[in-house]
C-alpha cells in the first residue's frame, strides 16, 4: 500500500471510536476544492503542482505505530486520495483487523467491485462516500472527464475517466451493505447551488446518514483559484440542509 500519510488521533472521523487515519497516495479525481493535493497527483506531476510535504509513510512504520496504540485506540479510518484504486487494499485491511482495529473506509465510488469485495469479505465496519455533485455536473465538480448514464457502450472501452454508472452502483451497494455508513457531500459556491440538494438527495433517497459539508479553503487546494474563496453562509447551509433532510434519515452540516 502506498501510504501518503498519519493522523495519529481523530475523535471525530469514526463514529464511536477513537481512530488513527491512514491517508493513501494517489486519486482517478481533480476536485477543484481538495486540500490534500500532496495525495491526488503522482509525485513527479505533483511537484510541480503544490509546495507541501510528499512524504510516505512505510508500511512496517505504520503497524509497529498500532501495536503500539493496541488498547488506546480502536479503530483505523483509510482515506486518501482514494484508497479502492488499490489493488492490495483488501490484504492491506486485514492486516490492520487481524492487529485489533475496526476499519471504516472511505470512498468516492467509483470503484463499485473494489467495495464489493471488501464487503463480502467482511472486512468493513463503517463506509462513508463523497457524493460531488448531481451527475450532470459531476465532471465541473471533480476536473475529470466522466461517461455518462446510459451513454452505451459504443467507444466504452476507449474511455478512460469516470464512469458515472459505477457512482451510482456504489450508493446501491453502500445502501444495501448491511454496514453503518454515510454520505457526504461538501458545497462550494462557485460550484453548488441550492437546488443540486435535490438532485443529489434524489440519488441517494432513503439513506441512513447525509452529512453537507463547509467549504474548506484556507489551505492549499487542487485548484489554486479556490483558495481562499468565501464558504456559504450558516444560513445558507441550514437551507440547503432542510433539502436535504427530504431524502436520508439523518442529515446534519459539517464544518
Amino acid at each position: 500500500m502506498i501510504i501518503g500519510g498519519l493522523e495519529k488521533l481523530t475523535l471525530i472521523d469514526f463514529p464511536g471510536e477513537l481512530a488513527a487515519i491512514v491517508f493513501t497516495q494517489g486519486c482517478n479525481f481533480r476536485c477543484q476544492f481538495c486540500y490534500n493535493p500532496m495525495l491526488v497527483w503522482p509525485e513527479k506531476e505533483g511537484k510541480l503542482k503544490y509546495q507541501r510535504d510528499h512524504s510516505r509513510i512505510k508500511e512496517d512504520d505504520l503497524f509497529a505505530f498500532l501495536k503500539s496504540r493496541k488498547g488506546k485506540l480502536s479503530g483505523v479510518v483509510i482515506t486518501g486520495g482514494e484508497p479502492t484504486l488499490h489493488k492490495d487494499l483488501p490484504d492491506f485491511i486485514k492486516k490492520i483487523k487481524d492487529a485489533g482495529f475496526k476499519i471504516k473506509l472511505d470512498s468516492n465510488g467509483t470503484n463499485p467491485e473494489m467495495l464489493e469485495k471488501v464487503l463480502e469479505e467482511k472486512l468493513i465496519d463503517y463506509l462513508a462516500m463523497d457524493i460531488k455533485a448531481p451527475l450532470d455536473k459531476y465532471e465541473e465538480v471533480i476536473g475529470v472527464k466522466v461517461r455518462p448514464v446510459k451513454s452505451g457502450e459504443a467507444g466504452a472501452k476507449l474511455f478512460n475517466g469516470v464512469n458515472l454508472e459505477n457512482i451510482q452502483k456504489s450508493i446501491k451497494i453502500i445502501k444495501e451493505s448491511g454496514v453503518s455508513y454515510e454520505f457526504r457531500t461538501t458545497l462550494v459556491p462557485s460550484l453548488h447551488k441550492k437546488e443540486d440538494i435535490e438532485e443529489m438527495g434524489k440519488l441517494i433517497a432513503g439513506a441512513d446518514k447525509w452529512y453537507l459539508q463547509f467549504f474548506k479553503s484556507d489551505t492549499d487546494l487542487v485548484n489554486k483559484n479556490f483558495q481562499n474563496k468565501a464558504r456559504f453562509s450558516e444560513k445558507e447551509m441550514k437551507e440547503m440542509l432542510e433539502i436535504a433532510k427530504k431524502y436520508a434519515k439523518k442529515c446534519d452540516v459539517r464544518g
